[in-house]
């Protein structure tokens, strides 16, 4: 019998934003956590459409944070929050009388984790610039390492800045805010930014610059497509496989599997005078077969040579190419929300699963399942103590 998921019964306050706010949001809701996103209404009773996807197990509520009363609402359920996710510019919040000094005071709530993020740093030249992802990589030197030989630097996609950088540290960094509230029974300010946590990711890489790994130009050394054992090549019907065979053992099994043997590669592999060459006849080679023929010749070997799968082939194909989606990670007596509806194991999550399966985003309409959340979180009726008007939920009466 497993228990309840880990973070059942802590209360987010999320403000609604995109991409790496949303994402740490959906960390925390998916480990159990309730997560309240506060909408923004525009004016009357329009929501301000939010294109955001990552909303699962997430509830919503339209606040008018230009409103006395929307604001006394915000601050009465900040008084019960565990958490608030701030992913506003620096400044937004304060302006709204809704910072850290006024929501984690003794008068409001001391034990509140007030969990901030920017793509620039809040002290840096380019704290009050506008930025997306790729320039946040830009200015934090990781850009710089992606990429191919003599090609101009490769942002990829959001993943890295966005995602890891952004939401995924700012996690990390609200759990730890939680252990240290354990101990010392208060919470704290979280200051998370795109361009530190990138460049902490990249701290490996970073430290390569200075040693044989990764002193060469980008896309020359072992790491970054420089090295032909470490790449993706093509197969006769236009599929991909990536080949990491960077050890001499898988290696051996690669050239194995190729029927490169008796070639002398083995020994002459270490050589970068070699590489092009050793490029040409990979190339060649993966030519000749189709993808799914070098499934089926790799499958099951040390040889580090794997397909590139396609999400529309594993969404379609779950099975066969292990494409259901999955919790972040296991926990085995206190497992996750489940995102397949099939869950049977602690690896697959606990509860029905979600619409989708993780493969269709859904959004989450602004105002839904937040009147729930008010009468959970802070007991209130509607009508008596908050209600919603032209929209936007409003509190009545509050003693903050």
């Amino acid at each position: 019998m497993v228990g309840q998921p880990p973070l059942t019964g802590l209360k987010v306050l999320e403000f609604a934003g995109l991409a790496p706010g949303p994402f740490a949001g959906l960390l925390l809701s998916d480990a159990g956590a309730s997560v309240l996103r506060i909408d923004r209404a525009v004016s009357g009773p329009v929501a301000r459409q939010v294109p955001d996807q990552l909303t699962r197990h997430k509830s919503s509520l339209v606040v008018d944070l230009k409103s006395p009363s929307g604001i006394a609402l915000i601050k009465a359920l900040a008084a019960v929050s565990d958490v608030l996710i701030d992913p506003y510019r620096p400044g937004v919040l304060e302006k709204l009388g809704l910072g850290p000094t006024v929501l984690c005071s003794d008068e409001c709530n001391p034990r509140l984790i007030y969990a901030r993020l920017t793509g620039f740093r809040r002290d840096g030249r380019f704290a009050n610039m506008a930025g997306h992802d790729i320039n946040y990589l830009a200015v934090s030197g990781v850009l710089s390492l992606l990429g191919r030989k003599g090609e101009k630097p490769t942002p990829p996609i959001n993943i890295l800045g966005d995602f890891a950088a952004g939401g995924a540290v700012l996690s990390q960094g609200i759990l730890l805010a939680l252990a240290a509230r354990e101990r010392t029974g208060k919470g704290q300010v979280v200051e998370a930014n795109i361009v530190d946590g990138a460049s902490y990711l990249a701290s490996f890489n970073r430290f390569a610059l200075k040693t044989a790994v990764g002193n060469a130009p980008r896309g020359e050394n072992l790491l970054d497509t420089g090295c032909p054992y470490y790449d993706t090549y093509e197969t006769s019907d236009g599929k991909y496989m990536a080949v990491g065979a960077l050890e001499p053992q898988f290696f051996r099994e690669l050239v194995k599997g190729l029927g490169l043997e008796g070639q002398g590669w083995e020994e002459r592999r270490g050589g970068k005078e070699n590489w092009p060459e050793l490029r040409r006849v990979l190339e060649h080679k993966f030519k000749a077969k189709t993808r799914r023929e070098w499934e089926d010749i790799f499958d099951g070997t040390d040889a580090c040579c794997t397909a590139v799968f396609e999400y529309g082939e594993m969404e379609r194909e779950r099975e066969r190419l292990e494409g259901d989606q999955r919790p972040v990670v296991t926990l085995r007596e206190t497992p996750c929300l489940a995102l397949r509806n099939d869950a049977k194991d602690a690896s697959h999550g606990q509860g029905p699963g979600v619409k989708g399966e993780a493969y269709v985003g859904i959004p989450l309409k602004p105002g839904k399942g937040g009147e729930s959340v008010v009468e959970q979180w802070l007991g209130w009726k509607k009508g008596k103590e908050f209600d919603v008007l032209n929209g936007s939920a409003v509190a009545i009466k509050s003693k903050l």
